[in-house]
């Protein structure tokens, strides 16, 4: 899948879809807006989505905010990484860092129908859905998954594509510390050799197109680490898809 920027001017692409995104949301049943907390409403209302939810200009092979969306952005350019292309709705803070707590922490599984719609509202995920075979949800240790009682990135993939959505294809066969406590170095080796695939499934990675999914991307580590046993098993294209993306390199 190319992403080539150039035939349709961005700023028409990303108006389009932003207005496609606040017509999705405006659809749900009334509730509370979960940031400005007005009734009646959607659980993300049309104004604070425009408010905190306007998409920005982002390096494609790392989704962190740029300037200039031309090239890659000079960390991209320095080092190499086993994904084609990374993609996010949001930067991660205030009010999309509190939702990402809620939806993971305080069981709140049921955002991520609305996570996924402003996933998919992003500029080129829509392509990136589409030019994808399979949609993965990033896997998480046996023991943080019986502790949370579900998975959130397989929530979203689920939301975001329940044909092409597929659990157990990528496995977790390490536990790591959590990343959150580590510099981006010792993340890189915490998680080295931490996925795998199914043998099984084998052949159905052989020149296919898979998009990773996630909620969260910090480093990038962990994204990077998965995607390497689906190059190895022959993946053509690997594209990283979160909620929202920090804007240091952690």
């Amino acid at each position: 899948m190319k992403m080539a920027v150039g035939k349709t001017p961005p700023h028409q692409y990303i108006g389009s879809m932003f207005k496609a995104l606040i017509q999705g949301l405006a659809a749900r049943l009334p509730s509370r807006c979960a940031v400005c907390h007005a009734w009646p409403g959607t659980s993300l209302c049309e104004e604070c989505i425009a408010l905190f939810g306007q998409p920005k200009t982002r390096c494609m092979r790392c989704a962190r905010a740029v300037v200039d969306d031309a090239r890659p952005c000079p960390d991209c350019q320095a080092q190499s990484s086993p994904l084609d292309a990374a993609l996010t709705a949001v930067s991660y803070g205030y009010p999309w860092d509190g939702l990402v707590q809620d939806f993971k922490f305080r069981a709140q599984p049921a955002w991520a129908r609305s996570m996924a719609v402003l996933m998919r509202s992003a500029p080129w995920v829509e392509p990136a859905l589409d030019a994808a075979h399979w949609v993965l949800p990033m896997p998480l240790a046996a023991q943080r998954l019986q502790s949370r009682g579900f998975n959130q990135a397989w929530l979203l993939a689920q939301a975001l594509s329940p044909a092409k959505a597929r659990a157990q294809w990528l496995l977790r066969i390490r536990d790591t510390p959590a990343q959150s406590s580590l510099a981006r170095r010792e993340r890189l080796s915490n998680v080295a050799k931490a996925f795998a695939i199914d043998p099984l499934r084998q052949r159905d990675f052989e020149g296919k197109n898979v998009l990773l999914v996630d909620d969260v991307m910090t480093s990038g580590a962990s994204l990077q680490a998965a995607a390497v046993p689906l190059r190895q098993a022959g993946v053509q294209q690997i594209t990283a898809l979160v909620f929202a993306r920090t804007e240091s390199t952690g």
